[in-house]
């Protein structure tokens, strides 16, 4: 006998009834609006063509490292999970892949996974049985089903969300076709809500990156500019950028190994750069290189407008075997402790009381919020705290960031949420999670007097959809540099 599956209303809520019911109160302010997801890692494509997707296993299991690291860890094979390898798609059979997947469902109990993935099954599927063993079939079919159909393609999808933006993130090496395609479609024309780009340059800022070399010479080529020199390096990311934010970009996202920032002398820099491309560089070359074109990118940002987003301390790929056959992203980036108070000091001594800069600072070292970010982030106008990212978004790491940053940073040095992901059909659930804990943190204020409920309720509904819409530009009113706007 197959076990109910449902959404209980008052998950992740308090505990407490008087507390929990604040918490209800509070969360009907904010659970019907518009989502704002201003930065992630979807695939642009499928909103350009529209295209269906294909069946359970590409769509939900084979993209989402947060499934197959864990079953990875369990000694599951990548291999038998579709994860598509270095040399293309995957041999695993889909049904087979989802069958493995399905019974292994014990594994992300108490997950934040498990939570999405319900509500994905609940909400988006109308699934009222458990994903297991038994019901694994009549998952993959039903979702198959479900999938040709008109309702279950990537636009109509997006509509029924009630996405109002939604900003994917692309290298200065990929030429924006998809955003391009999108623009110029009926259903840019007719949705409610946008699909923009992120300016995404590690690959071209990274010297220890696998694809610099090539990522350079692509770089040249889209920009028109000779990047065998530093000025015409600097400016092939200028042109970028403006490119960039013709197909709707508001920010930045940088991608580091460690928060470490330089403001060298122009000709130190240049020599610096010299030493880059003559291949002669050390470990520590390739640090500070990276470190001063954080400087460069906020020099940048300050004349053209984009909001930086700075995700420092992975460290990167750490099991070599399986970067070797399935290349980045697959599950095995490792948090590392990270320091911002020095690393951040050459930056912000040059532009941190910038006004008209946003830079938005996320961590994977948890040790850092109460006693580096916070303290950061309630001091210097161009900072602004990210939400709990990657492994720390989950329910207790979203009461964990609010308990340690709010005394310090207060709510309105953050930027609400956004989701940061490549699962596409886990964004509402992704939102809802977090709408429903900053729901619980402000019940518990009102509960101990510390607020009254109307002012919970105004900083639900900015956490919500205000505040990322204030942090990354997105207001109507925002204005846009003079050269895009002339």
């Amino acid at each position: 006998m197959s076990r109910p599956l449902s959404l209980n209303a008052d998950r992740l809520f308090p505990a407490d009834a008087s507390v929990r019911g604040v918490a209800r109160r509070l969360y009907a302010e904010v659970a019907g609006l518009p989502i704002i997801s201003p930065h992630g890692h979807t695939d642009p494509e499928w909103f350009a063509t529209d295209a269906p997707f294909a069946d359970a296993t590409s769509l939900l299991l084979a993209p989402d490292h947060y499934l197959y690291r864990m079953l990875y860890s369990a000694g599951v094979p990548m291999e038998a999970l579709g994860v598509p390898t270095r040399k293309g798609a995957s041999a695993a059979d889909p049904r087979a892949a989802w069958r493995l997947f399905a019974s292994h469902q014990h594994l992300f109990r108490g997950t934040p996974s498990a939570l999405w993935l319900n509500h994905v099954f609940a909400a988006v599927f109308a699934f009222e049985v458990v994903l297991e063993a038994s019901t694994a079939d009549l998952y993959f079919d039903r979702i198959g089903e479900r999938l040709a159909t008109p309702d279950f393609r990537p636009r109509a999808l997006f509509d029924r969300f009630n996405i109002e933006l939604l900003a994917t993130t692309e290298s200065p090496t990929d030429d924006l076709a998809h955003h391009k395609a999108i623009r110029e479609s009926g259903w840019a024309k007719t949705s409610k809500g946008r699909v923009v780009t992120a300016y995404r340059p590690d690959p071209v800022i990274d010297p220890e990156h696998e694809d610099f070399w090539v990522s350079l010479e692509t770089f040249a080529n889209l920009s028109g500019q000779d990047v065998s020199f530093w000025s015409g390096y600097l400016e092939a990311h200028r042109v970028r950028r403006r490119a960039f934010i013709a197909a709707g970009a508001t920010s930045t996202d940088h991608g580091h190994p460690s928060a470490a920032t330089a403001d060298l002398a122009p000709a130190d820099a240049e020599a610096l750069y010299h030493r880059i491309l003559d291949g002669v560089r050390s470990k520590e070359d390739a640090e500070l290189f990276r470190a001063q074109m954080l400087t460069e990118m906020a020099r940048m940002s300050l004349d053209d407008g984009l909001v930086m987003q700075i995700h420092p301390g992975s460290f990167r790929n750490h099991n070599a075997r399986l970067f070797r056959t399935f290349g980045r992203d697959k599950g095995a980036d490792i948090p590392q402790p990270t320091d911002y108070v020095r690393a951040l000091k050459p930056l912000l001594d040059r532009f941190g009381g910038e006004p008209d800069l946003t830079i938005i600072l996320f961590t994977l070292d948890e040790t850092a919020y109460s006693r580096e970010l916070a303290p950061l982030a309630g001091h210097y106008p161009a900072l602004k705290l990210g939400p709990a990212w990657w492994f720390h978004d989950s329910p207790e790491g979203m009461r964990r960031f609010r308990e340690q940053t709010t005394e310090t940073a207060g709510f309105y040095n953050t930027v609400g949420f956004n989701d940061d992901t490549r699962a596409f059909l886990s964004i509402p659930a992704r939102h809802d999670v977090a709408r429903r804990v900053d729901c619980g943190f402000l019940a518990r204020l009102v509960a101990e007097h510390r607020l009254d409920e109307t002012e919970a309720a105004e900083v639900a509904v900015d956490l919500a959809y205000n505040l990322p819409k204030r942090a990354y530009k997105l207001d109507a009113d925002t204005p846009l540099p003079s050269w895009a706007s002339a």
